[in-house]
C-alpha cells in the first residue's frame, strides 16, 4: 500500500511539473515574448518590460510575475541569464530589481532541475549522461556532497545553465539544490542588478565608484569560499572540464 501511494505521489509530481512547464512555454509563445530572449535583443527585453510596466499600471504584481516567467523560460532553454539580471536592476530599481533577479534565477534553476528529474529525464540523460561533464558532477556529488554543489555554483567551472539539468540527474535532493542555488546566486544577482540600477537611476557619480569598490571586495571574498572548499576536500579547481 505504501509503495503504491509513493508511486501515485511521484506520478502526481510529474503531472504537475509537466503542466507548469507547459503553461510557461505556452504563455511565452502566445504573448510572443519568446523572441525577446535572444541575447541580441537585450534592449528589446528592457523595452518590453517597461511597456508592461506602463500598461499594467497598478497591477504591478503581474509585471513581477511576468518577469519571473521570462527568467524561467530562459533557464529552461539555457539562455544567458545575465541579461535578465541586468534588466531587472534597470527596470525595477537597484534593490528590488536585485531581489526579483535572485527570485527569478532560483525559480528558473528549480524548473530546469524538475525538467531533468521528472519531465524529460531520458532526453537529458541522452544528451548529457555520457559526457565527461556529467561524470565529474555526478562523481563530485557522490564524493563531496553539497560542498561540490557550492563549489560549482561559485566558480564558473561548468556552464551554469547546464548544471541545472545535470544536477537533476544526480542523487542530490531538490530542496538542497534550490536552497544552495539561492544562497550562492545571491552575491552575483545583487551586484549586477544593483549596479545596473544605480547607473540607470542615479547616473555616474563618486558614490558609484564606491559601490564598484564595494562590489569588487564582495566578489573577492566570495571567491575565497570555493578555494577553501576545494583545498579542504582535495578538489582540483584547475582540472580540465573535458
Amino acid at each position: 500500500m505504501a509503495e503504491n501511494e509513493k508511486k501515485k505521489g511521484g506520478l502526481l509530481k510529474i503531472i504537475i511539473a509537466v503542466l507548469v512547464i507547459g503553461a510557461v512555454i505556452a504563455v511565452a509563445y502566445i504573448t510572443d515574448v519568446i523572441r525577446f530572449l535572444n541575447p541580441q535583443y537585450e534592449n528589446s527585453l528592457i523595452v518590453l518590460m517597461e511597456q508592461w510596466q506602463a500598461d499594467l499600471g497598478g497591477l504591478v504584481f503581474l509585471l513581477y510575475l511576468g518577469y519571473i516567467v521570462l527568467y524561467v523560460i530562459a533557464a529552461v532553454f539555457m539562455l544567458p541569464a545575465l541579461i535578465f539580471t541586468i534588466a531587472a536592476g534597470m527596470v525595477f530599481g537597484p534593490v528590488f530589481g536585485a531581489i526579483l533577479a535572485l527570485l527569478g534565477a532560483t525559480v528558473g534553476a528549480a524548473a530546469a532541475f524538475i525538467v531533468a528529474r521528472f519531465v524529460a529525464r531520458d532526453s537529458i540523460e541522452n544528451r548529457f549522461g555520457s559526457s565527461a561533464l556529467f561524470k565529474k558532477i555526478d562523481d563530485g556529488i557522490k564524493q563531496n556532497g553539497v560542498s561540490f554543489l557550492i563549489l560549482t555554483r561559485l566558480v564558473p567551472i561548468f556552464p551554469y545553465n547546464v548544471q541545472n539539468y545535470i544536477y537533476g540527474l544526480t542523487p542530490i535532493k531538490f530542496g538542497t539544490f534550490v536552497i544552495v542555488s539561492l544562497i550562492t546566486m545571491a552575491p552575483g544577482a545583487f551586484i549586477y542588478a544593483f549596479m545596473a540600477g544605480i547607473i540607470v537611476h542615479e547616473g555616474i557619480s563618486f558614490q558609484l565608484l564606491l559601490y564598484f569598490a564595494g562590489a569588487g571586495i564582495i566578489l573577492f571574498l566570495v571567491s575565497l569560499i570555493p578555494k577553501y572548499i576545494a583545498k579542504k576536500k582535495g578538489i582540483n579547481l584547475n582540472e580540465d572540464k573535458e
